[in-house]
């Protein structure tokens, strides 16, 4: 036989896609009760989540990617965009509500090897829920209830974070949304029904789909599309599902296969200098098995709209503004120590271009809080740059040192701290205290101090939508654990239209 044939021998499934497929299938809390921890927690996931999209519906940049494709058209049994008057197909609604939800970097964040934003799967999990919901009872038949989008959530929380705990897709040049679009599609599918064959169909075509890079992601590029790129990866994972439903075949070798799959495309090189990783470091490293780890962990934005490896550094310099906000022109440098990811991803220097290059700049989130005590989604807005020339005035003070601690303990699972450290020096020779900060406030750590604070951030978002009624009968919803995980989904999303 010629060298140059291939072995037309079709592959089993690669291991790594059978292992989400089981997890997924053989997930249920129905009749096992294991983490009351992960369920508490997705709740307060649920509420945070859709209050930050309620709060973005206030940014025309946002509301105008809302709507379906052809105007005027009528979906029977639409999946409901939260805050609005939209029912769209579900496809474009898992768009328009990931969308949302993203569009002011204020969900929740998970960091590891790669970091993301697990609750960005919430579109996908809400709009094919809402539409086969109503579709079941228009036949007679029992709708999904809000119990199954919380271990929906669980679930996809659980594939994003465990496969980026070890696996760095940003040091190849992929965007962590292709994580979305996985943890999406795994479990779309089991809210559609699917059996182990379509399960791993559908997966295998979430990783065979050519994945977004990072560009817009960094300087000089940054840009708008990082707050709705989550939106189209989970409403893409809704429609691989579909195709998966209807009997389309699946790839059994995505990952594995020499020269055309995913580990030698996609994950072979690195982006700093194209060397070619050795074969064994191409795959996935896993060193956990999936259960309800990552939503027992994950961080929740509370204090600002801001990339999440700032958090802290923000905190830091909302303390410092009292002892500087009257001295901000006899400042001579900034000292900003911080960890390693931080500095990759988003230290920069120079003209910031737009709402979304700013709240991607280290130096920018200290600095306004630093000057004005707070950090607001306005405040990365072009009219509060431009009339206030003090920002980066601020910004050219600032050194940034890596503190090799900190990065160490970011990677660490007993700690995951996200910690920076930020001291002020003045021209005549005096200095701040340096006031360090290594957990923010939305931290597992801190989730005593934090709840309380993350449910007024939910008043807060939902009283810029409803009418004080409206407000108190979807909070109290919130605080009725019971009454919230048997409500039908259908009965959910109508509280949550305009």
């Amino acid at each position: 036989m010629s060298a140059n044939v291939d072995l037309n021998q079709r592959p089993d499934y690669d291991p790594e896609l059978q292992a989400i497929a089981d997890y997924v299938l053989g997930f249920s809390f129905k009749n096992r009760i294991e983490s009351q921890e992960a369920l508490e927690t997705a709740r307060h996931c649920l509420m945070d989540t859709l209050g930050c999209g309620l709060l973005a519906l206030r940014f025309p940049e946002c509301t105008k990617h809302l709507g379906p494709l052809v105007e005027g058209t009528t979906v029977p049994h639409g999946a409901r965009v939260p805050g609005t008057q939209l029912r769209l197909d579900p496809v474009k609604a898992a768009w328009d509500i990931g969308c949302i939800v993203r569009w002011l970097d204020y969900n929740d964040t998970w960091l590891a090897a790669e970091w993301g934003h697990p609750s960005d799967n919430l579109g996908g999990i809400l709009a094919i829920a809402d539409h086969l919901s109503q579709r079941r009872v228009v036949k007679g038949g029992e709708p999904l209830f809000m119990r199954d989008v919380l271990e929906a959530m669980i679930m996809a929380h659980e594939i994003q974070g465990v496969l980026a705990l070890e696996n760095s897709f940003n040091r190849v040049g992929l965007d962590h949304v292709m994580l979305v679009k996985v943890a999406s599609t795994a479990v779309v599918a089991k809210l559609m029904g699917a059996d182990r064959d379509q399960m791993l169909s559908a997966l295998s075509h979430a990783f065979v789909d050519g994945q977004s890079l990072r560009t817009y992601r960094h300087a000089p590029n940054a840009g708008s599309r990082k707050s709705w790129a989550a939106g189209d990866a989970t409403s893409r994972a809704v429609r691989l599902a579909d195709i998966a439903m209807r009997g389309e075949m699946g790839i059994p070798g995505v990952l594995s296969a020499p020269q055309w799959g995913f580990y030698d495309v996609s994950f072979s090189k690195t982006n700093k200098d194209q060397a070619i990783k050795p074969e064994a470091d191409r795959r996935f490293r896993i060193s956990q098995s999936y259960g309800t780890y990552v939503m027992e962990n994950v961080l929740f934005k509370i204090s600002f709209p801001a990339e999440f490896h700032a958090q802290t550094a923000a905190e830091a310099a909302v303390t410092l503004h009292p002892q500087v906000r009257d001295r901000l022109e006899e400042i001579d440098r900034i000292v900003v120590t911080t960890h390693e990811s931080a500095i990759r991803i988003i230290s920069k220097v120079g003209a910031l271009a737009n709402p979304a290059d700013r709240d991607h700049c280290l130096q920018y989130m200290i600095a306004v809080p630093l000057a004005f005590g707070s950090l607001t989604a306005e405040h990365y807005e072009d009219d509060f740059h431009l009339t206030h020339p003090v920002i980066d005035l601020l910004r050219d003070k600032m050194e940034i040192v890596e503190d090799e601690r900190y990065s160490r303990e970011y990677h660490q699972a007993d700690k995951r701290s996200i910690a920076n450290a930020v001291q002020i020096f003045f021209k005549d020779g005096t200095q701040t205290e340096q006031v360090a900060v290594e957990y923010p406030l939305g931290h597992r750590r801190r989730r005593e101090e934090g709840v309380p604070q993350l449910k007024e951030k939910f008043r807060s978002n939902l009283a810029t939508r409803f009418p004080a009624q409206r407000c108190e009968q979807i909070f109290a919803l919130y605080e009725d654990t019971a009454q919230l995980e048997s409500m039908p989904v259908d009965a959910f999303m109508e509280l949550w239209a305009i």
